[in-house]
């Protein structure tokens, strides 16, 4: 059913889920975390829905071919694929980074991490894509990426939505 974008002009809305199922383990740990046992090196099996919206469909009368996505599916597996996330701003930053150089971990340094960090770092490359590969419907139809849901488990999950 369409819904209405900020502007109140009709959408289009779609979501694209890849489930618990296809495996990203990711190990990370919130280093501010200072009163949780969260502070330690744990991970999950991430899942993360992509929610997109067009205010015109295309000539199939869709908002966007899902089979177009997979290097979308490539990029979820080589970020978060048996990954060691690291925050950029993390004290243990270099010996965690060490582990990689041992060949005891496969390393992603980002802005920061956790569902939240997860969602924004996913949108951002997502939306950037979806402008490279399709910036005459981005413009025509409306199409963009609306927002990104990641979850740890069925009970935690943070949604980061974009601006536009």
């Amino acid at each position: 059913m369409p819904s209405h974008n900020r502007k109140g002009i009709l959408m289009f809305l779609v979501t694209k889920t890849y489930d618990h199922s296809l495996g990203l383990s990711a190990c990370f740990r919130q280093w501010r975390a200072d009163h949780s046992h969260c502070r330690f090196l744990h991970g999950y099996a991430l899942s993360f829905k992509l929610t997109f919206a067009a205010e015109q469909l295309d000539r199939n009368n869709w908002v966007l071919d899902f089979g177009g996505l997979k290097p979308v599916k490539a990029f979820l597996v080589e970020s978060f694929d048996h990954k060691l996330a690291i925050a950029e701003d993390d004290p243990a930053l270099d010996d965690l980074g060490m582990l990689a150089g041992l060949g005891l971990a496969d390393t992603l340094v980002i802005p920061f991490v956790g569902c939240e960090g997860f969602a924004k770092y996913v949108y951002d490359w997502v939306d950037a894509w979806l402008g490279d590969v399709h910036p005459l419907e981005c413009d025509i139809r409306g199409l963009r990426l609306v927002e990104v849901e990641v979850r740890e488990h069925g009970g935690n999950s943070a949604i980061y939505q974009g601006a536009k």
